[in-house]
Order: C-alpha cells, then structure tokens, then sequence
C-alpha cells in the first residue's frame, strides 16, 4: 500500500515536502503520479515520475513551483512545492502504475492508491 506524510498549512508564497512510502512496493519499479482534488472539484493530476526517474511529467497549473523526486534507499517519492497559491489547497494523493513512464497525468492509468494528505495555503 502506499502512505503519504502529513499534509499541513501553509502561507501563500510558501513551501513544502510531502512524500509517498511504500510498503510491500518496491516504488523504483513503478511510476508514480501525485493526485489533487480540491472540495467541489474533479481530481487533478499534478505529476508523475518514472520508474528509476528519468521522467518527470508536471502539470502545467505547478509547473515551474513543483517538482518530484525519489530516494530510492528509503523507497519514498517527494514532492516539493514551492510558491504555493491559495489555489493549491487540496487534498493530495499518492497513486502508482506498474512499470509506468508517465505519458500523461491520468488517474485511471494507476492502480494503487493512497489515503490522501491535506494540504492548505492560505494568509
């Protein structure tokens, strides 16, 4: 299964690190995609990294503020977040594909899911 770290709050303009673990899932074997979905809205994809991580597919909505990376020793997949908006509140989720390369941001191409982490900008 996988597990995010706690979300947390944030002022607009802000950062912050959270990261997806793996239990029972070697993630270096799959791809990875970060899910957002904010109260009253469809679930966006926000980014995918690839297996061993010679991919990294951004949102063009975080592109230049977002960034995804892995520690493979400790089987965990971050993302950072840099210059957070308002409209960055949502709760995040975790999800990953089996030997995925990231062609798209599309939630139905991920099997495995986490519980989600809360994430909130606001002055």
């Amino acid at each position: 299964y996988l597990e995010e770290s706690l979300g947390g709050t944030v002022h607009p303009g802000g950062s912050l690190r959270i990261h997806c673990a793996g239990s029972g899932k070697d993630l270096i074997n799959y791809g990875v995609g970060w899910f957002r979905q904010a109260p009253g809205k469809e679930r966006e994809g926000v980014s995918c990294i690839s297996p061993h991580g010679r991919t990294v597919n951004i949102a063009d909505s975080v592109k230049g503020r977002f960034t995804m990376s892995r520690d493979v020793a400790k089987n965990l997949v971050y993302l950072e977040m840099n210059i957070l908006k308002p409209e960055d509140s949502a709760d995040y989720y975790c999800a990953a594909a089996d030997n995925y390369y990231c062609p798209r941001l599309d939630s139905s191409d991920f099997q495995t899911w986490g519980q989600g982490t809360r994430v909130t900008v606001f002055a």
